[in-house]
């Protein structure tokens, strides 16, 4: 949706093509679910044979897992069939919603192809972060996600069924982007997308919109003690490993703390503390201005995440001018830079999380000024504008190569 809103503030004509219509906007069109009885029928067979292939799995998943996607979509080529007329096409988080057989293939032969990488799911054989399994590098099987021990697995033909559906791609048409320069590692050492070109393009966000406020009118909205020591935690699904909480919890717990000490959270689910702790969760919120007061109100964001592509999170709370510990972890070091914009940690070491963490609290000068260098990293070099202007070159690159 920021990089939508990015290209169309530049003069391009930018047209967002979604499964579901969470917010209207200029350019956004939703894809049309409506159907006739064969196409339904169609649509509930593809759904019940993808089901029917992850069922023997679904038992053998324990809380915590990582999510897992299929290469296939119940729209088949119906996707297509709406699909707007475009110079380049440039695909985002699709699994669920692109089957890669049906696109890859019928796609016009003549349209470049972007493909952004939101999570590593693209280049694997169907989970969104491989957890240091590395096993994306060859050819996938025994998944560690599936709690599978054969080499012939649902990874693995999911794997293979990419691999089939890239090899019909004609050299120069599809182009990787990815949102960190971890995660363009990732890919280029992965067997599906190691031949094919990769830019590392960071994310933006509107540096006017995520903006400091004052932080005791912050609190005061929210309803916050004026004088608590806040740390603020934000995931969807806190309770997936991936995320770190866990590590964050026991972090908390080697804190001097006292009543002043109070964890801030956000986000679908609330994250699961002691009783002893202060701590307030404000839910799913999708409104960016009071997710700004939100951001403006912490002490420190905390990032405890164990693999993390980017962690546009840490980019939000850092446009509001408020500090970062963050872990070593996949992309987090491109934007938490110790000492300027905040300080780093061994990821899954909660002796040295909590170590950052009260140094940030207890040193009100580091605090100030990485606050202010938090700030003007996001303005000069995360606006919408520069991420825009280097996807639109990309584009426009690509249209003169096809």
């Amino acid at each position: 949706m920021r990089l939508h809103r990015g290209l169309r503030q530049i003069g391009h004509e930018s047209i967002f093509f979604v499964r579901d219509l969470a917010e209207a906007g200029e350019g956004i069109v939703a894809f049309d679910a409506r159907a006739g009885l064969f196409v339904r029928a169609l649509r509930n067979a593809r759904r019940n044979r993808i089901e029917a292939d992850f069922a023997p799995y679904r038992k053998k998943r324990a809380e915590g897992q990582e999510f897992f996607s299929d290469d296939r979509g119940v729209l088949g080529g119906e996707l297509l069939r709406q699909l707007p007329a475009a110079d380049v096409v440039n695909l985002h988080w699709v699994a669920g919603f692109v089957d890669y057989s049906d696109f890859l293939a019928q796609i016009p032969q003549k349209t470049p192809v972007v493909w952004t990488l939101h999570d590593m799911n693209p280049f694997t054989g169907g989970c969104h972060y491989d957890r240091s399994c590395g096993k994306f590098a060859a050819a996938c099987g025994a998944c560690p996600e599936l709690n599978s021990n054969a080499e012939q697995d649902l990874s693995r033909r999911i794997w293979q069924r990419k691999k089939a559906a890239l090899a019909r791609v004609p050299r120069g048409r599809l182009h990787i982007v990815a949102d960190s320069h971890w995660l363009a590692s990732q890919a280029k050492q992965s067997s599906l997308f190691r031949e094919l070109p990769v830019t590392a393009i960071h994310y933006a966000l509107d540096v006017e919109t995520f903006a400091p406020r004052d932080r005791a009118a912050a609190r005061s909205v929210l309803g916050l003690p004026a004088n608590a020591k806040i740390i603020l935690f934000v995931a969807d699904h806190p309770r997936i490993l991936r995320k770190g909480f866990a590590i964050l919890a026991e972090a908390l717990a080697m804190l001097p703390g006292g009543p002043e000490l109070l964890l801030l959270s956000m986000g679908r689910s609330k994250p699961e503390l002691p009783e002893r702790f202060a701590h307030v969760h404000l839910g799913y919120v999708t409104d960016e201005r009071f997710q700004a007061i939100i951001y403006s109100a912490a002490d420190v964001f905390v990032i405890p995440s164990l693999q993390e592509a980017f962690g546009q999170t840490a980019l939000e709370a850092m446009a509001c001018g408020t500090p970062v510990v963050g872990s070593d972890a996949g992309g987090i070091p491109e934007i938490v830079r110790e000492g300027a914009t905040g300080l780093l940690s061994p990821a899954g070491d909660a002796r040295a999380l909590a170590a950052a963490v009260e140094k940030m609290l207890g040193d009100g000068g580091l605090r100030a000024a990485t606050g202010r260098e938090c700030r003007r990293l996001a303005v000069e070099e995360y606006a919408l504008e520069i991420q825009a202007r280097r996807y639109a070159k990309l584009y426009e690159d690509m249209v003169r190569a096809n």
